[in-house]
């Protein structure tokens, strides 16, 4: 191709000198403002130097290696070697123009690299191999370490990875070719405005940074997002609870109640009308009834485990009874709800209530000997200094768990924003799923801190009897109801291997299902779904022979549980109308004032 022929490079964008004058001016203010109110709080609050506690950790993990230098020697002498074949290809690719196989190539599912630059451009793609090179000597390096205690090594892992993805060269202005696109283009006006756009997440976070992941503004719940029609019928200090208005004329005699996560809010189960579990249920004939949690504040302090039974399942359960007629009832818990469902029919099995007839349990852990990457937040020094914080606030910063679970997926949720809103300088996206991940909700520390401790540090759950609730031993092996559990292949929070090890410690019949995705993506399934699942009638000692065994099915698992929940009593009764029970008043329409607090 000739010079004539060669595509014309953009022309580079002068700034506007005026515009970026009052640009820095309005940013500079704003920056005395938060450093200043940061500062203060600090001054009042103290500052943890390490709060994670990781470096003991890293600590004893160098000792560990520098005593056996040679495979440190060996590590090193494998980087060298790569790094000179990868200065030798690109020297070739540069004078020649041939393109030699790369040494280490990139995974195609990695975002970050995806702009055709970091493999057409010979210095970035020598960038590239760069980092993935010393990405991989790093996680080589202190995943091979000889001696130390499981714990340790799976935290040293966790914080190395931490480090790699926040060294990345897509997370730099300098080397990321879209960014420096982007700057040409707009003569730096992109930079300017994430700088804005950094300060305006740093004042929404009173000086701790909130990362901005959508726009807040394009979403409003009852309106756009939870829109299910339906009535609170009852409400307490813990919870309201909601009946949804029947979609057919006639339906199932038992009513479902839904016991959702309360670190997080329920309408995730009701986000859009296409792919609302909620919707779904009452389009296939069920009276749905769904806890809505109290985001708590230090009022609430106090509240424990036990008034999460008693005030929100066996509330639940007296209000449902009042407002149909009807005792008995298929009882749902998602997550951490699952858990509160586990821990409340064994209580129900000691004293011999028998008014929930099956138990489904969605991505729900009941053994926490492998309690996934979330375990590396799990030591006695971190619970000491979480509690310690919880109490002087009296709740647990809906933040702090928001920002521990986006550490579990921080390319995705954590560096693809600060590359988005801060380097390009761009709007995030509307995207409902990413408002309900910033919907936080606060902890109270009495609960927060049983469960942590007693489930989490201790597994007592799994152990007969070693968990009390209102001075009960629970003891899950008496569970004789039907169990239904919903796993997900991909799930970083409630790992599938650990939620089927705990459903073998249920003593009724069980029946296991594997969605494909992960802790969300793979229960928000609706038929036409793209996700898969598998299914195996038998209950094998471990999740490999389960897995081995099973039988791959085409699209959503909902179809599965619905002729699961309906073979135990397929019952019909006239459709009922939120409040229209005497005796029940109706509070607001759904959904309900609690779940639209807001921190």
């Amino acid at each position: 191709m000739s010079q004539a022929e060669s595509p014309k490079e953009p022309d580079i964008k002068l700034p506007d000198a005026e515009l970026i004058g009052r640009s820095m001016a309005d940013i500079a203010a704003r920056s005395q403002r938060i450093v200043t109110d940061w500062l203060k709080r600090q001054a009042s609050e103290g500052v943890d130097m390490d709060p994670l506690n990781v470096g003991n950790a890293f600590i004893e993990m160098t000792a560990k290696l520098l005593s056996n230098p040679g495979h440190l020697v060996e590590a090193q002498f494998g980087l060298w070697r790569d790094y000179l074949t990868l200065w030798q290809n690109t020297a070739r690719r540069i004078w020649s123009g041939e393109e030699p196989a790369p040494v280490i190539a990139h995974d195609p599912k990695d975002k970050r690299f995806a702009d055709p630059a970091w493999k057409q451009n010979e210095v970035f793609d020598f960038i590239k191999q760069s980092y993935l090179l010393s990405a991989r000597y790093i996680n080589d390096v202190v995943t091979h370490v000889d001696g130390l205690e499981p714990k340790t090594a799976q935290k040293v892992d966790f914080y190395a990875r931490q480090f790699i993805n926040a060294l990345s060269p897509s997370n730099f202005a300098l080397t990321n070719p879209e960014v420096l696109r982007k700057t040409r283009e707009t003569g730096g006006e992109n930079l300017v405005k994430g700088l804005s756009n950094l300060l305006a997440d740093l004042e929404h976070g009173r000086g701790n940074l909130r990362i901005k992941m959508t726009d807040t503004d394009a979403f409003k719940v009852g309106e756009n997002i939870a829109v299910s029609e339906g009535k609170v019928i009852y409400q307490n200090e813990l919870m309201q609870l909601i009946q949804y208005s029947p979609a057919t004329e006639n339906v199932y005699a038992r009513p479902v109640l839904i016991l959702p996560p309360w670190i997080n809010k329920f309408y995730i189960l009701d986000l859009r009308p296409k792919n609302s579990w909620v919707r779904y249920l009452v389009s296939q004939g069920h009276t749905v009834f769904m806890v809505s949690w109290v985001n708590p504040d230090e009022n609430l302090a106090s509240k424990n485990f036990d008034d999460y039974m008693v005030e929100g399942v066996f509330a639940a359960l007296e209000a449902i009874e009042k407002a149909t007629g009807q005792r008995e009832v298929n009882a749902i818990g998602y997550c951490l709800g699952g858990t509160l469902l586990a821990s409340t029919l064994g209580y129900m099995a000691a004293k011999g209530d028998d008014r929930i007839k099956s138990a489904t349990f969605f991505v729900t852990l009941t053994d926490f000997t492998d309690s996934g990457e979330l375990g590396v937040f799990i030591d006695e020094e971190q619970l000491s200094a979480l509690e310690e914080r919880m109490h002087r606030r009296g709740f647990l910063e809906g933040t702090d768990m928001a920002t521990t679970f986006n550490m579990l997926r921080a390319n995705d949720l954590i560096w693809s924003f600060v590359v988005n809103n801060y380097l390009l300088g761009q709007e995030p996206f509307p995207f409902d799923l990413l408002y309900w991940n910033s919907d936080a909700t606060r902890m109270p520390p009495a609960m927060h801190s049983f469960y942590l401790r007693n489930m989490y540090q201790k597994n007592l759950l799994a152990q007969p009897g070693g968990i009390t609730m209102k001075g009960v031993p629970i003891d899950l092996r008496q569970v004789k109801i039907p169990c239904y559990f919903l796993s997900c292949r991909e799930d970083h929070i409630a790992p599938w291997t650990s939620t089927y090890k705990g459903a073998k410690n249920f003593g009724g019949p069980v029946r296991f299902v594997l969605a494909a995705s992960g802790h969300i993506a793979g229960v928000i399934n609706p038929p036409g779904g793209k996700y898969n699942h598998f299914i195996n009638t038998e209950m094998p000692e471990t999740p490999e022979q389960w897995f081995e065994g099973a039988t791959e099915v085409a699209g959503s698992w909902w179809l599965d549980w619905q002729r699961w929940a309906t073979g135990f009593d397929a019952t019909q009764v006239p459709a009922r109308i939120p409040g229209k029970a005497r005796g029940i008043k109706m509070i607001e329409d759904a959904p309900g004032s609690y779940v639209k607090v807001r921190i």
